[in-house]
């Protein structure tokens, strides 16, 4: 394993959960993959290396408002992709 495989951002996972949940039929692979790098784009990367530290140093609080800033992320991000598709 190389260093750089070492280290993630916790807000992808969050990202990903908020796409799933609000995942409609007519979203395609290509359409999420542009929501979920406009979202993360606005949102402050969270490195760690191990998930295990990320969960128990995390407050439960602080972990609530990370879920509620990336659903609000992935939402905005569907309303700014769906304006600005290429046909």
């Amino acid at each position: 394993m190389s260093f750089r495989d070492a280290v993630e951002n916790f807000y992808e996972r969050l990202v990903i959960d908020a796409i799933e949940a609000t995942r409609k039929p007519e979203d395609t692979p290509d359409y999420l993959a542009d929501v979920m790098c406009v979202a993360l784009n606005r949102l402050p990367p969270r490195y760690y290396r191990h998930t295990v530290d990320m969960m128990f140093y995390l407050a439960d609080e602080e972990l609530k408002g990370m879920r509620d800033k990336s659903l609000s992320a992935v939402k905005n991000a569907r309303d700014f992709v769906r304006e600005h598709q290429r046909e």
